[in-house]
């Protein structure tokens, strides 16, 4: 009887983490297509997209440059429960929240000083090599500008 239990306890703990794991649909290196890209004016450029899990939460570094032409290095860790969670490096904002919308998108919402900032959304292509960004942020000039990034996994 222990040897099932046992056993249905790790097998219910496998399936767990693969869940945790298949939540996030962004997981990867994910490098910028700036052919197909478009950018707002004065707008930043995300050369480089790393999302990872770390224990119970979601981690994404970014790197890329500001309008200015200023490289640009971001982290942010937490989860996809549409809170605010800090993010480091960005000047335009402080915390950011991301959100599951459906099988492959996630919505995020930018903020400074508990004001929104900016959003966008993410979306996965269905065969999970591609992904499009398409988010409204601050540009060099503090004016809100929009860019349609792609991405391919590497």
């Amino acid at each position: 009887m222990k040897t099932k239990i046992i056993g249905l306890t790790l097998a219910l703990s496998v399936a767990a983490a693969a869940m945790c794991f298949a939540n996030n649909p962004t997981l990867g290196t994910w490098k910028l297509n700036e052919s197909k890209s478009k950018f707002g004016d004065g707008a930043g450029k995300t050369t480089l997209v790393v999302w990872e899990q770390t224990g119970h939460e979601d981690k994404c570094t970014v790197d890329g440059i500001d309008g200015k032409g200023t490289k640009v290095h971001t982290v942010w860790a937490g989860k996809f429960d549409g809170k605010d969670y800090p993010i480091s490096g960005d000047p335009t904002s402080d915390t950011r929240s991301f959100k599951i919308s459906g099988k492959n998108t996630i919505k995020m919402i930018s903020k400074k000083d508990g004001k929104v900032v900016g959003d966008g959304k993410i979306i996965v292509a269905a065969d999970g090599k591609t992904r499009t960004v398409t988010s409204t942020m601050p540009n060099a000039k503090g004016v809100k500008a929009t860019n349609t990034q792609f991405y391919d996994k590497s």
